[in-house]
């Protein structure tokens, strides 16, 4: 039982990586990362979809999440896990937002590069880069807590979670007509 709430604990915990994918949708839209211009192979960098506003906008609401999540988790004795210090409140949901919407940006990348346009089908391309680089950041810069909450089983439940919810969120923002397709 407590591997099970340990387990739901560091979802919970990972959350700031989830929603920032949909606050860079919310807040996106101005100033364009690769300014229209193309790669080697004559494609777009990334395209029109990855703006300057949607990366900082999404980094934002990922890390202010991660915050609400440690007041209220603090209100119920850290029944929702913690990140630790109030400071690593901050920090810890900052950096896996931010590998969040770099692991985007490196999907959408890739995504150009093997022809996919704009708002194409990627399948696991679509979700999973956002996640894997979240946890990449987490490792990199906040080691100790990717190791306690993220290593083997939970990792891999989140990666199984993930495709199922980023289409569920993204049929949500289509019928919001905040995005174009529903995947």
């Amino acid at each position: 039982m407590n591997e099970i709430v340990s387990v739901v604990q560091s979802i919970i915990l990972f959350i700031p990586a989830l929603i920032a994918n949909s606050g860079a949708v919310i807040t996106g839209g101005h100033f364009i990362i690769d300014r229209g211009k193309k790669f080697i192979d004559g494609r777009r960098i990334l395209g029109n979809g990855k703006t300057l506003s949607g990366y900082a906008g999404g980094i934002a609401i990922g890390t202010v999440t991660g915050f609400i999540i440690y007041l209220i988790s603090t209100l119920f004795n850290y029944a929702l896990g913690t990140y630790g210090t109030l400071a690593e409140a901050i920090i810890i949901p900052f950096i896996m937002a931010t590998g969040s919407l770099t692991g985007d940006i490196a999907g959408s990348f890739v995504k150009r590069r093997i022809g996919i346009d704009r708002g194409g089908k990627g399948g696991l391309l679509d979700q999973w880069p956002f996640a894997l680089m979240a946890f990449l950041f987490l490792y990199i810069f906040e080691r100790p807590f990717f190791m306690y909450h993220y290593f083997y089983v939970t990792m891999i439940v989140i990666l199984v979670i993930v495709p199922p919810i980023h289409r569920a969120v993204n049929i949500i923002g289509y019928k919001m007509h905040k995005k174009d397709v529903p995947w």
